[in-house]
């Protein structure tokens, strides 16, 4: 069903169209409501509990063994996930992976913040992630995360998506006095330091130097119980405000914050939990850290997916060092991440022949890099076929493309972590227009034929 000509729109049966509707209005839910990593797993943990599955080191603990039609999770320092329904082959044999990430961009919170000036109080922050900085200037933002006290309560914060809530924002320089500013390059217009975050202008009262910032201080001391070096142990984020919406006259499209990566995310999760009896293990994971190299402790670079799968076999009764190696290597993944979708008004940045594009289903890219393919998984052509044919055998329209033209660019994605492994590995996703931006654009046809795809390849694979 590749390189389809016809509108995939008028291919679609009135029930397909329906459901269609069903899998992105819960698409837009959880776009709305899971901004960062963790929001997304507590949802994730919630779907998965509701569809039989059970938390791994539970399991462990009580020393039960596992066996075919048993499903399981694994959380990771409640930033990463995995999932597994555990299939009649020996896992040995291998799984079939998705694993996307969970991780989007944004403005971190420093860890000592707040700061007065000028009569009004700034949060001061860190990007993350690969952005346009001059993005997020004068957009309206929610702040999203936790803060850790040292007796050990852990304080949720979500402030700015309730309509009654404030927002916050990233001031710009007006027009009448940017002169100066409008020669420079885009990289330089708003500079990283300047990406601080206007969170008050109330002074107590009394008229002390920072009575603004004191007064931002005393409530969030009266509301959440936290004092200003609480900051220090906290992972505080700004993110776009407001829900996920459908785009366009024709409500085709979706527009919403954080589609990379969570529309291959979400839709990942939705076929792994469709999952019924396996001959073949199926595995969905969502890691962390993605945008920024999938580093650290709860991203893809990680131990522990490894050590997951270890603790899977063990609880089995078949680990071994060489089980553990072979059942890696055995695995098919698809690298579930978003591609670059075409935009005619910057049509010069694509190779119009090898590019993805809005409404045309499923996206893989052989490879990602940069340049002469560097830091790409680049997947080999038998695998590609085997895809092709699970593909077109399940009537699931796809289509094959790269990032951009050559030397323009690039990007990537955890796929040539996991080959690391020696398993097939493939990127595959959906074509996203504005890419990076406060909010980004899919099409709701992508957003069903993936999820087709990812269904008929942990069933098929």
């Amino acid at each position: 069903m590749a390189e389809e000509k016809k509108s995939i729109w008028s291919q679609y049966s009135e029930n397909e169209k329906l459901e269609l509707e069903e899998l992105n209005k819960g698409y837009r839910e959880f776009l709305s409501k899971c901004k960062t990593e963790r929001e997304s797993v507590i949802e994730a943990v919630k779907q998965a509990e509701a569809a039989g599955y059970r938390d791994l080191f539970e399991v462990v603990k009580k020393g039960e063994t596992l066996s075919a039609g048993d499903k399981v999770y694994a959380v990771n320092m409640k930033k990463a996930l995995v999932l597994f329904n555990i299939g009649e082959e020996p896992l040995e044999q291998g799984m079939n992976i998705l694993g996307a990430h969970i991780d989007t961009c944004r403005l971190d919170v420093k860890q000592n913040p707040l700061y007065e000036d000028g009569g009004l109080a700034y949060l001061d922050t860190h990007y993350y992630g690969g952005i346009k900085k001059y993005q997020w200037v004068t957009q309206p933002l929610a702040l999203h995360g936790v803060v850790a006290k040292k007796d050990g309560r852990v304080i949720d914060i979500c402030i700015g998506e309730d309509e009654s809530d404030p927002v916050f924002c990233v001031t710009d320089l007006l027009i009448h006095l940017s002169q100066e500013q409008m020669k420079k390059n885009a990289a330089k217009v708003v500079e990283g330091e300047d990406l601080d975050i206007l969170v008050g202008n109330y002074p107590l009262q009394k008229e002390d130097k920072e009575s603004v910032k004191e007064g931002v201080l005393k409530l969030i001391k009266d509301k959440y119980d936290i004092e200003e070096e609480d900051f220090r142990s906290a992972e505080l984020a700004l993110v776009p405000a407001g829900k996920a919406r459908e785009l366009g006259f024709d409500r085709s499209m979706t527009l919403a914050y954080g589609q990379d990566d969570r529309v291959c995310a979400y839709t990942s999760l939705v076929a792994m939990l469709a999952t019924g009896k396996m001959r073949r293990t199926a595995c969905c994971l969502l890691v962390d850290k993605e945008e920024i190299g999938s580093v650290g402790a709860t991203g893809m670079q990680s131990r522990f997916f490894e050590n997951v799968v270890a603790e899977l076999l063990n609880a089995s009764g078949s680990y071994s060092d060489l089980a553990l190696r072979r059942t890696l290597a055995n695995c098919k993944m698809l690298s579930s991440d978003v591609s670059s979708a075409y935009d005619a008004l910057y049509a010069s940045a694509y190779d119009k022949k090898n590019v993805s594009y809005l409404g045309k289903g499923m996206v893989f890219n052989k490879f990602t890099g940069a340049r002469g393919k560097s830091g790409s998984n680049d997947a080999n052509a038998e695998y590609l076929a085997e895809l092709r044919r699970i593909m077109d055998d399940h009537n699931v329209h796809y289509q094959l493309a790269e990032l951009g033209k050559v030397d323009l660019g690039g990007g990537g994605t955890i796929a040539y972590i996991m080959s690391l492994y020696g398993m097939q590995v493939i990127d595959s996703g959906v074509g996203v227009m504005s890419m990076h931006a406060p909010w980004e654009a899919t099409s709701k046809v992508d957003v069903y034929e993936v999820c087709k795809g990812y269904t008929a390849f942990l069933q098929n694979a």
